[in-house]
């Protein structure tokens, strides 16, 4: 979905004089920063829309050829330098019109009321007045008001660089799940699930995702396992997949190995990392690809390793990249199930180490979408 920033023009762009009319070309100047920071915004995947009002234009004490020679002059600029707005939306009313198309009324917006293929969340307005504020209160979206706390740089590092996190609540008649994740934080991991050995699986995905993870779940225990290990993979892929949004600036792609009888762990990164695990070994390879897949081969010799069945080990991935949206290849091999198990989560966790980490905020895709 679209990201969209609705962006005013005198105060925002260029600086407001005092008589708050920009009618002669020697009154163009603009905001600090803001030429970079349009572009490191339009680079993070951010379309532009120019709301602004514009009193009395077209008036005798607004003539619109005063207007147009600036405005012009102001728009080649911006292009000049690769900023490029997909609508320039402007209102000429006086106050004492009451008109609906002046901010912070949404009259010139109502296209995007009534289109669902924006992002209302992802999206925001930036101005440096009370309208502006209220207009994105009326759109739904987040306000950034600049003034002498808040600049462009503060404004891109909230947008661009904002932590990944989400929490998802899941209820249904078998479990009650509560998934609370931070992609750009580690922290210890909790897990409460009833199910202790499940418990510690799920806290090798945060620690060696260097992730901040918790999951609370309350389940049918009663009848079995299923629906606990099931729901709980669920919750987490959404998780996922709400925390990484456009998904720009991630590796995509991660491998990771858990190896028995190797000491050390090598260097993460696109080469395979290696925890010992004794006399067994698992490997990953996973792409946060939008497309669901799963391939798993191995065997483990017993049916359980403390509370959890084995044969959910792989059900508890499928789940995961299922609403995840992600191709998870896994295959394990060895003796003892207990280091078996624990080997497929931690190099499924070292692997999606790799592919969420962040750096710039290109998309890994010639599709443009993932």
């Amino acid at each position: 979905m679209r990201k969209i920033l609705f962006v005013d023009r005198d105060g925002t762009l260029i600086h407001e004089p005092d008589d708050f009319q920009i009618d002669r070309f020697e009154k163009i100047r603009f905001v600090d920063g803001m030429l970079p920071a349009l572009l490191k915004l339009q680079e993070a995947g951010y379309s532009l829309v120019m709301v602004s009002n514009q009193d009395g234009l077209g008036t005798d004490a607004f003539p619109q050829i005063t207007f147009d020679g600036p405005h012009q002059l102001l728009m080649q600029l911006l292009e000049s330098q690769g900023v490029r707005f997909d609508e320039v939306l402007i209102d000429p009313s006086l106050p004492a019109d009451n008109s609906p198309n002046r901010k912070p009324g949404t009259g010139m917006l109502r296209h995007f009321l009534g289109d669902d293929g924006w992002s209302r969340a992802r999206s925001a307005v930036i101005g440096d007045r009370d309208s502006d504020v209220q207009l994105a209160a009326n759109l739904g979206v987040r306000a950034f008001r600049i003034g002498p706390e808040l600049g462009w740089p503060q404004i891109v590092h909230a947008l661009v660089n904002a932590p990944r996190t989400a929490r998802v609540e899941r209820r249904t008649k078998e479990t009650r799940i509560v998934v609370d994740l931070d992609l750009d934080r580690a922290a210890e991991p909790q897990a409460h699930t009833g199910l202790g050995y499940f418990d510690h699986m799920l806290e090798q995905i945060g620690k060696h995702a260097g992730i901040a993870l918790t999951v609370r779940c309350e389940g049918d225990l009663h009848v079995d396992e299923h629906h606990t290990v099931e729901d709980c993979a669920l919750a987490l892929g959404q998780a996922l997949r709400q925390a990484l949004e456009d998904k720009r600036g991630i590796g995509r792609y991660g491998d990771g190995d858990a190896d028995g009888g190797e000491a050390g762990v090598a260097a993460i990164g696109a080469a395979s990392v290696r925890v010992p695990m004794d006399e067994s070994h698992a490997s990953a390879a996973l792409d946060l690809s939008g497309r669901p897949y799963f391939v798993f081969e191995g065997h483990f010799p017993r049916e359980r390793v403390g509370e959890l069945p084995t044969e959910l080990v792989p059900h508890f991935f499928r789940s995961l990249c299922e609403t995840g949206l992600m191709s998870l290849h896994l295959s394990v091999r060895g003796e003892n199930a207990h280091h078996m198990v624990e080997g497929c989560f931690k190099a499924v966790a070292r692997a999606l180490r790799t592919a969420v980490a962040r750096s710039g905020s290109d998309l890994p895709s010639t599709k443009g979408a993932l």
